[in-house]
């Protein structure tokens, strides 16, 4: 489950009765954060999460309580119990959650993120939600392309908060505004920025048993997942399930063609050091978020040799390599080689996101 809200888009042509649940606001320690999201049936969790345990199952009864009475709900639920306690969390926060019982009513804010997901376009989803006094709550949606002609064009509800959205779009972060309301009768007024960002791209060289493996974790770490190869017998969703996409062609000159950009991470694990030399030398000096190519420290420093007698590399691009790659944890088998170079992806990931809210 990589965007819960194409998910619900796909589940909402079915016509299909869910509640879609939703972090807002969290205090203090939580299992989640605003932005998680789950979508329960009258059943059961289909999809995501609102961090498990007592407070998961707590909204699934709420759900369920929900779509019986056909009407959404505004709640909080704090995890302050006691640690002797058997039935509380007791992780010191609080979270408020908003179960929306009538997601259909928003179908088309929907499918426009949808299609603005496929296409990697970022943008926003805003959610108004109104809490009156008898304790009933209304909820408007509306999807906002994350471009700038969007943006000056918002209409006039929206064009006020214009710093607010511009804020949440550019940190990539959720928020939370709480408005002056004076309409009579409502108790409280919010609206709920939610950034949706496509995928980074992560583009594995090399379809063979490490390849597989970071694919594996690459797909549940959220990263949309490219394999390339030159052999179809590899190459292809019977031996590597988790990749979203396959290439096959010849490494090098798919790496050429392929779109590499500052949201691209690319892990270089082919069958041989001359096909690793030839796919790093088609990437090397791209603006890649990461590069990262398998092998050991003497081949790295005779490859670094080269490239560099050879013109093909300046000091500075090879420095910006992971190699050897992944975070040294001592591994050994494929499986932790994959761990170490998966921890490594998400650590720059992480590093790259920081740095961004940095400069908002």
């Amino acid at each position: 489950m990589k965007n819960i809200y194409v998910y619900l888009s796909e589940i909402l042509k079915e016509k299909k009765q869910v509640v879609l649940a939703t972090i807002i606001e969290a205090k203090g320690s939580t299992p989640q954060v605003p932005g998680a999201s789950a979508v329960f049936s009258s059943e059961r969790l289909l999809a995501g999460t609102l961090g498990g345990g007592l407070l998961e199952g707590d909204a699934l009864k709420r759900a369920q309580d929900a779509l019986k009475r056909g009407s959404s709900l505004l709640y909080q639920f704090d995890l302050n119990a006691d640690i002797s306690s058997d039935e509380e969390s007791i992780c010191g926060g609080q979270v408020r959650i908003l179960l929306d019982v009538s997601p259909t009513k928003h179908e088309n804010a929907f499918k426009d993120l949808q299609q603005s997901f496929l296409r990697r376009k970022h943008g926003l989803l805003s959610t108004w939600i109104k809490e009156f006094s008898g304790g009933s709550i209304s909820i408007f949606r509306n999807w906002i392309k994350g471009n700038e002609k969007s943006l000056a064009n918002l209409g006039k509800s929206l064009s006020i908060l214009k710093d607010h959205i511009a804020k949440a779009l550019a940190e990539e972060r959720p928020t939370l505004v709480k408005m002056q309301e004076r309409q009579r009768g409502v108790k409280e007024s919010l609206l709920f920025l939610e950034p949706v960002i496509p995928l980074p791209r992560l583009v594995i060289a090399g379809a063979g048993h490490v390849g597989r493996a970071v694919a594996h974790l690459g797909n549940f770490l959220d990263f949309e997942v490219t394999v390339i190869d030159d052999r179809p017998e590899f190459a292809n969703r019977e031996n590597i399930p988790d990749a979203d996409h396959f290439i096959i062609d010849e490494i090098s000159r798919a790496i050429t063609k392929f779109p590499i950009g500052p949201d691209t991470y690319l892990v270089i694990a082919t069958r041989g050091h001359h096909y690793d030399a030839e796919a790093l030398r088609e990437c090397i000096a791209s603006d890649a978020a990461y590069i990262g190519m398998i092998g050991s420290a003497r081949k790295v420093k005779m490859m670094r040799e080269k490239f560099l007698e050879r013109g093909w590399a300046r000091e500075e691009q090879f420095d910006r390599v992971h190699s050897p790659i992944g975070l040294d944890i001592g591994s050994k088998t494929v499986e932790e080689i994959a761990l170490s170079i998966a921890a490594q992806l998400v650590r720059v990931r992480s590093q790259i996101r920081e740095r961004r809210k940095g400069r908002c």
